[in-house]
């Protein structure tokens, strides 16, 4: 059981989309983050509604920090902000991703400079634009959509041992070592991430994007590892499927990884839409 008496315990929280005449899709979302049996909370997450250029934009992100929150920390405040001032953000949306991710990348390593530890996050994050929905993943958070009852990846977790990974990062003139898992350099799990300034350049924030028709889509889920760890895609959306109250499948996610054993920080963000 994960105690509401607990100071460490479970917070969540949810809103619901505005209508602006654009035909852009009907949404409403929850989220819920637990520090869970680690020792330090590092996860963030983002849940952002805004209007660019007279367009609705959501944005929905979970950051899973490594090494410190800074990471997280600084991805949830600059992230969103640096894609939505991209001059092209509206015109060309998947080249403004990139370009914003390698932005916000570049000046946290900037900032970082006067830091002698080392840090890091990943970031999975939906950006919802009319009736686009595109996901842009760095690390192994995950994004998994239902469509017809069956769960669909949106991205996939960037493992140093995944086949194209390790080639990247060998090419790059970088090494993966197995210290009881795969790791970078033999200190890392995840082969692209933001921070991490002495992996550079082996571990990358180049976001892989998928673009995904949101007609037809029940929901998505966005999550840091300490739920996919414990939760296969297809059981995380089966869990939910007939939840209606987006932040009470949230919360139901977390408890359930909690429940199977996770040992992660557990952070989860679901979008359900009112259109499917």
């Amino acid at each position: 059981m994960i105690s509401g008496r607990d100071p460490d315990a479970l917070s969540s929280g949810g809103g619901i989309s505005f209508l602006n005449g654009s035909g852009g899709a009907q949404f409403s979302y929850g989220y819920s983050s637990f520090k869970g049996k680690r020792a330090s909370m590092e996860d963030y997450y983002e849940t952002s509604i805004s209007e660019v250029d007279g367009q609705m934009v959501a944005f929905f992100g979970v950051f899973d920090g490594h090494g410190g929150a800074r990471t997280a920390e600084y991805l949830k405040n600059n992230l969103f902000k640096n894609l939505c001032s991209h001059p092209d953000f509206i015109r060309d949306t998947k080249t403004a991703i990139v370009e914003a991710f390698r932005q916000t990348d570049a000046e946290y390593l900037h900032e970082e400079k006067a830091h002698q530890k080392d840090a890091g996050s990943t970031a999975s994050t939906a950006v919802l634009l009319g009736d686009r929905l595109l996901v842009a993943n760095v690390g192994d958070s995950r994004v998994v959509a239902c469509r017809g009852g069956s769960a669909i990846p949106l991205s996939i977790d960037h493992k140093p041992d995944r086949s194209d990974e390790r080639q990247r990062i060998e090419e790059a003139g970088g090494f993966i070592v197995w210290a009881g898992t795969w790791r970078v350099g033999g200190v890392l799990a995840v082969s692209r991430a933001f921070g991490d300034k002495l992996l550079k350049p082996y571990v990358v924030a180049e976001p892989e994007i998928q673009e995904e028709e949101i007609n037809g889509v029940e929901f998505i889920i966005v999550a840091s590892d300490g739920l996919w760890n414990v939760l296969s895609n297809k059981d995380a959306v089966a869990l939910v499927q007939d939840i209606t109250d987006a932040e009470a499948a949230s919360r139901k996610l977390i408890q359930e990884a909690y429940a199977r054993g996770s040992t992660d920080n557990i952070t989860c963000v679901v979008v359900r839409f009112e259109n499917s």
